[in-house]
């Protein structure tokens, strides 16, 4: 990620000067505290009125245009957030005299005299913008459209912040994750054995983007370098351990109620050999607003962020404390995403999903999951099922969430962004009810165990407090 050049300082005959200082302040480094500042128009009329929550709506936005799968997705949101934090914590370096919490990297006292209009809301936005611009270049003309909306200027208009201050918090967050192995395009190989993982192509779920083992998603992302994590193994659940074997798994009783759970509560419809379905109407309401499994929707991390701008916008919180929850909630579940990929692919077990278990098991060649596209062809996700990704995604963004507001028994609503799901929005009495509900969503859709779930809850608990009590302390 780097900031484009269109949007270094361009010649404005009447900045001339300051133009000529922000260049040098760019190549050196030198601090110049009689740098002027243009003169700034008025910003338009907002109708999202916090500068984090707008820029998140458009990270949002881009997810469902770009689609793929939550690992990638969550470090963006991770750099686009941890980016904006540190960019709020230099300004209220600058301006306040203080900063309550740690930076992620780098709060820098930049150069300046007087505070310009809108400075704050200049210096995360065009921080934002930039971050943004360098993840997803496809996207540039809907980003220079938001920038437009949000700014009601050009993005590559002159602005001294842009060398004072923007560009040291974009190149930092892109000089700290250069190399941190999300590039990696190795392909996955199955084990091949009975209980490993392997594409559900039946000619009754043909699956064309799921018909080999090396279009599994994100196989190797388990190696990416986390945010706060030492590894993705650092808080590896034992279970997989505890059979080391498909041999001794298969041959468990524990696995063989796992089965059986989730086929009586996860079947699209009765067949003759699983005549009854286990799950109510609202369990079933639950497993499609949770779901959020196609492309063109915001995907699991997208939910939990749109979940944590209801939740903050309800709480009245300001940018400052908007910027250090959304940084702890976007780190929590990048660090998860990687994390659970880790489990997922590079513990000894690569483990199967129901559909697997149950018809090639024997128990029933008819069974399908609940989950399907809206072409009503039913599906299961194209990587293993251990342990639960929205499950771990969930328990760290509650984690997260609990911690920062002192309390888990916070009421809330919040909204779905699955086509399927017969309601928009659901109501929760704490932050751990919703995990919960999000992780039992994947057994009631038909593709996880309740040991995936319980893993994925333990797992993302644990990122959670360690995110919370290592990143971005109070000071």
């Amino acid at each position: 990620m780097s900031t484009r050049s269109r949007n270094m300082p361009r010649p404005v005959r009447p900045w001339r000067r300051a133009m000529a200082v922000a260049a040098v302040l760019a190549a050196t480094g030198t601090v110049l505290a009689a740098a002027p500042q243009p003169a700034q128009a008025a910003l338009p009329p907002q109708t999202i009125a916090d500068p984090v929550h707008y820029w998140n709506d458009v990270l949002l936005e881009v997810i469902r245009r770009e689609g793929g799968g939550p690992g990638p997705m969550s470090r963006s949101a991770a750099m686009l957030n941890l980016a904006m934090y540190d960019a709020e914590s230099s300004y209220q370096l600058k301006w306040k005299g203080k900063i309550t919490s740690e930076p992620y990297i780098h709060a820098e006292k930049y150069a300046g005299w007087l505070e310009g209009p809108d400075e704050e809301e200049r210096v995360i936005g065009r921080t934002a913008y930039n971050v943004l611009l360098g993840l997803y270049p496809g996207q540039t003309q809907y980003l220079d459209a938001r920038f437009r909306e949000r700014f009601g200027s050009e993005p590559t208009g002159f602005d001294l912040l842009d060398a004072t201050v923007v560009s040291k918090m974009v190149t930092q967050m892109r000089d700290a994750r250069n190399g941190d192995r999300s590039d990696n395009d190795q392909v996955y190989v199955g084990d091949n054995k009975p209980g490993s993982w392997r594409p559900t192509s039946y000619p009754d779920m043909a699956d064309p983007g799921c018909s080999r083992d090396s279009q599994a998603v994100s196989p190797f992302w388990g190696q990416v370098k986390p945010f706060a994590l030492t590894s993705g193994s650092q808080f590896r659940p034992p279970t997989p351990g505890l059979y080391g074997t498909y041999e001794k798994l298969l041959a468990s009783d524990e696995y063989k109620r796992q089965v059986e759970a989730v086929r009586s509560a996860g079947a699209d419809k009765p067949t003759t050999r699983t005549p009854v379905i286990n799950r109510t109407a609202d369990q079933e309401a639950a497993a499609w607003f949770w779901a959020n499994d196609e492309d063109g929707t915001y995907k699991p991390p997208g939910q939990l962020l749109q979940a944590t701008r209801e939740v903050a916008t309800q709480r009245r919180l300001n940018t400052y404390e908007n910027a250090r929850l959304f940084a702890l909630v976007a780190t929590a579940m990048a660090d998860a995403g990687i994390a659970v990929r880790d489990v997922k692919f590079l513990t000894p077990i690569d483990l199967w999903r129901p559909v697997s278990a149950i018809r090639e098991g024997g128990l029933d060649p008819e069974w399908k999951p609940l989950l399907k596209t809206r072409a009503g062809v039913n599906v299961t996700p194209c990587f293993p099922a251990w342990a639960s990704g929205h499950a771990t995604f969930g328990a760290a963004w509650a984690g997260v969430m609990k911690r920062y507001f002192g309390s888990d028994n916070i009421a809330f609503t919040m909204t779905t962004d699955d086509p399927q799901s017969p309601v928009k929005s659901r109501s929760f009495t704490s932050f751990s009810q919703a995990a919960r509900e999000d992780a039992d969503s994947r057994i009631w859709l038909g593709v996880h165990f309740p040991w995936d779930a319980e893993d994925g809850l333990a797992l993302g608990d644990r990122i959670a407090n360690h995110v919370y009590t290592t990143k971005l302390r109070r000071l």
